[in-house]
Formats: structure tokens, sequence, C-alpha cells
């Protein structure tokens, strides 16, 4: 395997492990939403996730299209959990693309 190929896989995984944790702190909220700006922040102070409004974006977009959130552009994005999200992070079932909960704890 080359140094190329290891790169490509680290970041695919540390971008699982980042939607994990988006799933996690949207779950936590009582109405289940959190805008880009506030995710970019936790994903920075609580995870050690220093990326751009730009790379949280398309964390986001990938989870809308793995059904795990859905989005509204209101003033700056927004996402919000959805069923498929709440069920992946308490394994009642497993969407390809985001680190399982047990993996990371």
């Amino acid at each position: 395997m080359s140094l190329g190929n290891d790169l490509s896989g680290a970041h695919d995984s540390l971008a699982q492990d980042a939607r994990l944790f988006i799933l996690k702190e949207l779950a936590a909220q009582t109405d289940g939403r959190l805008n880009v700006i506030l995710l970019q922040r936790l994903l920075d102070q609580r995870y050690g996730f220093n990326r751009s409004r730009e790379w949280v974006e398309t964390q986001l977009r990938k989870l809308a299209e793995l059904e795990a959130v859905r989005l509204h552009e209101i003033a700056v994005l927004t996402a919000e959990i959805a069923p498929a999200g709440r069920d992946h992070l308490a394994a009642r079932s497993i969407v390809a693309g985001i680190t399982r909960p047990h993996e990371v704890e």
C-alpha cells in the first residue's frame, strides 16, 4: 500500500470520526439542532478537529446524504439529527460512512 493510500484512508477515518462526534453533539441538544459555526467550535474544543467551516459543512452534507441529519439553510447551515442518526448512536442500526460509537469510546 502506498503512502498516498495510507493518508487517504486516515483522512476518511478522521472524517467518519468527526461525523460521529457531530451526531453526538446534535443528540445532546434539546431540539437536536446546531448551526455549523457552533459545530465547528465544538469539534475543535472537545475533539481536537481544527477544521474550516467549509470542511464541517462538507461533513454535514455527507451526513445528510446518509440520512443521519436534515439540513436547514437559515442564516447559516443548521443540522438537525434525524432518526437514522439517533439509531446509529444507539447502535440500533449502522450508517456506513460514520464511525461506530463503540470504536472511539
